[in-house]
């Protein structure tokens, strides 16, 4: 078993302005940037000092630079990059605000947009990049057991978290914090949620 915390990427200026950001890189803002550090002073204060922590993250620039803080923060080596951690594409919809969203395609969970990578394809790809940094974290660690600590993104960990609850969580109207930890245990046949953050929008 491993101990796996995915955490939301910063603060960007999209994120500020309520727009959809997807697959286009913006960079963390200076909010961004504090709650990276913030990130990684909770983990600080929790590790277990016998336990090798392994940082890694998806290769778009706001979920690199919070995992280069976090990593930074705790003292152990540079991320890994993932790309199978990346945000969802959302095709048409990047760069709209909700109003925009909901006034072109209706309600955001029945919303076909145009160009957007469909929800199952984006929890199979964010299963198979947990498994393959695990597997990874495992091997450079052996043979003692990691914690592994991936920046990822809202919408990729929303299906993660979906996906270890049976569809059950996260609550409907609820949101995932910039710089929110969620944890899980990845077994070998499962991932078990074992907390989550969630916020009302």
């Amino acid at each position: 078993m491993t101990l796996l915390t995915l955490i939301r990427h910063g603060e960007t200026d999209w994120n500020r302005d309520g727009l959809i950001q997807g697959s286009t890189d913006i960079p963390l803002n200076d909010t961004g940037r504090a709650q990276a550090r913030e990130a990684g002073m909770l983990l600080a204060e929790h590790r277990e000092l016998d336990t090798p922590i392994v940082v890694v993250s998806s290769d778009l620039s706001r979920a690199a630079e919070t995992a280069d803080i976090i990593a930074e923060v705790l003292g152990v080596p540079e991320p890994h990059r993932y790309p199978g951690l990346r945000e969802r594409s959302y095709g048409e919809a990047e760069g709209v605000d909700a109003t925009v969203f909901r006034q072109r395609w209706g309600q955001w969970s029945t919303a076909q947009v145009p160009g957007a990578e469909p929800w199952p394809e984006v929890r199979d790809r964010a299963l198979r990049a947990i498994r393959t940094a695990v597997d990874d974290a495992r091997r450079a660690t052996a043979p003692r057991a990691p914690q592994v600590v991936a920046v990822a993104h809202g919408a990729l960990i929303r299906q993660v978290i979906r996906h270890a609850t049976g569809d059950e969580l996260p609550a409907e109207g609820e949101r995932l914090p910039n710089g929110s930890a969620h944890t899980f245990l990845v077994e070998r046949e499962r991932i078990r949620l074992l907390s989550y953050v969630g916020a009302a929008v």
